[in-house]
């Protein structure tokens, strides 16, 4: 896909890992600043990250923005990878937002670690979501993918137990699975308000069926 196009306010699954397939987390510390991130660099003018490093995440999500450049529907960060559903929102604004992101939090990794060069595999990927039954599908998928962390063969379609499965998804701090369910969440604010009108709740079994269902899609049928 042409990174230039993404249709305005259609909704979009971007995604990338590391390169290598690196770890590109590996602590709180790098978790917490990519959510950070998530929330500064969608903004139609320049936020410096680097000039608040005591503040934090709490505070830094209540910092008011001029205006966004996507919406953020859903969101999961991962040891080496990460997945955003995103809604362009402003001209060119998927693509801008994604190099904010990329390029800010390389800059705050490769200092921290003493590295160079690119930490993120280019070009991210997409998938153009056409429709609200799709849209559900996505969101199953990338609030299930720290499912793996839990039960090693979920994408093989085998889970000992689903609901405490389900638990554990919502609880994962670094995903906005349990911002659906509570109004408090401390990440809620990253997220585009207009997703909760789509219908998100599925029992514990039908969710992950859902998700392993677009995982087998994803990995199939490509799309670059």
């Amino acid at each position: 896909m042409n990174r230039d196009r993404f249709s305005s306010e259609e909704w979009y699954h971007c995604y990338t890992r590391g390169i290598d397939k690196r770890k590109t987390f590996t602590n709180y510390a790098d978790y917490e600043r990519f959510l950070s991130l998530l929330y500064l660099c969608n903004n139609t003018v320049s936020t410096h990250r680097s000039d608040r490093r005591a503040v934090s995440l709490a505070d830094l999500l209540s910092i008011e923005r001029k205006g966004s450049l996507v919406g953020v529907g859903a969101f999961c960060l991962m040891p080496n990878h990460f997945h955003l559903l995103l809604r362009e929102i402003s001209g060119n604004g998927i693509t801008s937002f994604m190099r904010k992101v990329g390029t800010s939090y390389a800059m705050y990794f490769n200092i921290k670690y003493e590295r160079s060069g690119n930490l993120f595999a280019k070009p991210f990927r997409s998938r153009h979501i056409d429709n609200d039954r799709y849209l559900q599908r996505v969101l199953q998928y990338i609030h299930c993918n720290p499912a793996e962390l839990f039960e090693q063969r979920w994408k093989q379609g085998h889970a000992k137990n689903i609901h405490r499965l389900t638990d554990r998804l919502k609880t994962y701090q670094y995903s906005s699975f349990g911002a659906f369910s509570d109004p408090k969440h401390r990440l809620r604010a990253i997220l585009d308000t207009s997703i909760f009108e789509i219908e998100t709740q599925l029992p514990p079994r039908k969710m992950i069926q859902e998700a392993f269902e677009y995982y087998r899609d994803v990995k199939v049928t490509p799309r670059h």
